[in-house]
């Protein structure tokens, strides 16, 4: 059981560009760490599908250099191609009924192995139509390394 809920969550956001996005998410800490890896995986994927399931339509973030993201450029980052591998990591998140935050590390791991453009990330979530729904974001860049 362990390892079918997250594979049946990712299944549902595969899907969702055919079958509308997925219902009856539960309302608990796992569920929306395992929303964050698709996202990430969404965006290496250039699955814009699963990433609209996730955004919603008033979505906004707050960029670690001060600019605003909306919805729109959001979903548009998933058409342009990277080679960029995202890791995350010390993802937390905090259900407050309809409402939660996901609070995590991210950033990408060069072939060397070594972890660069590391930023720490805030998202809010809102449940609704039977599932999270990110509303907004921010980031901050972790000082460079010396």
């Amino acid at each position: 059981m362990k390892f079918f809920l997250p594979l049946l969550l990712l299944c549902s956001f595969s899907l969702a560009h055919g079958q509308g996005c997925p219902a009856g998410q539960q309302k608990d800490p796992v569920t929306l760490v395992q929303i964050e890896q698709v996202w990430l995986r969404a965006v290496e994927q250039h699955d814009k599908a699963a990433l609209e399931c996730i955004l919603a339509d008033e979505f906004e973030e707050a960029n670690f250099d001060g600019s605003l993201i909306d919805r729109r450029a959001m979903l548009a980052t998933v058409a342009k191609p990277s080679t960029v591998h995202f890791e995350l990591s010390e993802l937390h998140a905090h259900v407050h009924g309809n409402s939660a935050y996901v609070r995590g590390v991210g950033g990408t791991r060069s072939q060397d192995g070594k972890f660069h453009a590391k930023n720490r990330f805030t998202d809010i979530f809102v449940y609704r139509d039977g599932r999270w729904q990110c509303v907004a974001g921010h980031e901050s860049h972790f000082p460079e390394e010396r």
